[in-house]
């Protein structure tokens, strides 16, 4: 799901309420990181810190109203969720609230191709820490270098790194970072290499380029 254009959006409507205007550096920082740390950068971009939990609620609150009344289905994730289905468990690891993720995933059909939703909750740390993948591969009973994490994100990919597992980035315009630590990139779900290798899967070990 692309989650991430709505947390833009709420993170736009929120700080346009305390008139802050964030730089591409905030936007840089901000990109999948939980929504309680989120809350912490806008306060300090804001220049209001006290009002961190105030403004973390209210993120929340703009983030739910928009996914919940238009989930986005990444381009071609439909397609490779139902190809991986038939033959691998699957799970999701995401630092979103978990009823957003199954609401959303439910949206679109897709829920009932996974396993286990798992977020951070408790003494679960959110991404870039590496729990949520770690208790994902937990959960599925697989090691952990023999998953692979799918992610669009920086701070995701830290987390799945840090977990033990190979990770396949997503995107059209990704980090010199990104690309480094990622096994693979492609720059969407509909990539032709990606497409192929999932119908073959068994006959290779390795992802696309890698």
């Amino acid at each position: 799901m692309d989650s991430e254009r709505h947390w833009v959006d709420a993170r736009r409507q929120v700080l346009g309420e305390y008139g802050a205007v964030p730089d591409g550096e905030f936007w840089e920082l901000s990109k999948g990181v939980h929504y309680t740390e989120c809350g912490d950068l806008m306060a300090k971009v804001a220049g209001r810190k006290e009002l961190a939990g105030r403004m973390t609620d209210q993120l929340l609150d703009a983030f739910r109203t928009l996914a919940s009344g238009d989930p986005v289905v990444c381009p071609g994730a439909s397609t490779v969720v139902e190809a991986a289905a038939g033959r691998l468990p699957l799970a999701v690891a995401s630092n979103c609230p978990g009823d957003v993720v199954e609401a959303c995933l439910g949206s679109a059909g897709l829920l009932g191709h996974f396993r286990e939703v798992v977020v951070p909750v408790g003494r679960m740390r959110p991404k870039p820490h590496p729990d949520v993948y770690a208790h994902a591969a937990d959960l599925l009973g697989v090691d952990p270098a023999r998953c692979l994490a799918v992610e669009d994100s920086l701070c995701g990919i830290r987390s799945a790194v840090d977990a033990g597992m190979p990770v396949i980035g997503v995107g059209a315009d990704p980090s010199a970072e990104s690309t480094a630590l990622a096994d693979a990139w492609v720059e969407s779900l509909e990539d032709e290499e990606l497409a192929a290798w999932i119908a073959r899967w068994g006959d290779q070990d390795h992802p696309p380029g890698g």
